[in-house]
């Protein structure tokens, strides 16, 4: 029984051992992947493609453009699914009259849903921008947003 026990302390100790070298080979591995694509990444050859940033605000505060476009409130978008459907549709539809990227259209859609003079319709829940409160200006947005991620459905 000793050899047994010798044995089994033996393929315990062996198994732990084995473990314990691929975990470390793992991090090792992993580290040196890591150092690879960091390497890659800051190489002239190494191209991306880079979007710009989701402007965002603070709670109760406004993200303007240089533009003058309000391009993110800092409140939690209010609509009901029926309000959101319409406004997304109704910005993906002047997006795509626009033609070209979507994404290059959002803040052109924003700016004309801003404008003092634009008509209330259904991508602002048929009300001026200026008579909406932060929460549905926000949603404005989201719609917006999403209709250049093609995600209205």
């Amino acid at each position: 029984m000793r050899s047994y026990r010798w044995t089994s302390r033996l393929t315990v100790g062996t198994v732990i051992a084995a473990g314990l070298s691929l975990l470390i080979g793992c991090s090792t591995q992993n580290g040196d992947q890591q150092k690879t694509e960091e390497s890659t990444a800051s190489s002239p050859q190494a191209t991306a493609t880079t979007e710009a940033p989701t402007p965002t605000a603070a709670p109760g505060e406004v993200a303007v453009s240089p533009g003058g476009v309000t391009t993110a409130v800092g409140a939690d978008a209010q609509s009901t699914e029926e309000e959101y459907f319409q406004a997304c549709h109704a910005a993906k539809v002047w997006m795509e009259a626009q033609g070209g990227d979507l994404k290059a259209q959002i803040e052109p859609y924003l700016a004309t849903v801003q404008a003092p003079d634009a008509a209330p319709g259904p991508g602002t829940y048929n009300v001026a921008w200026a008579q909406l409160e932060p929460a549905r200006q926000a949603a404005v947005i989201v719609a917006a947003r999403a209709a250049a991620d093609e995600l209205c459905s």
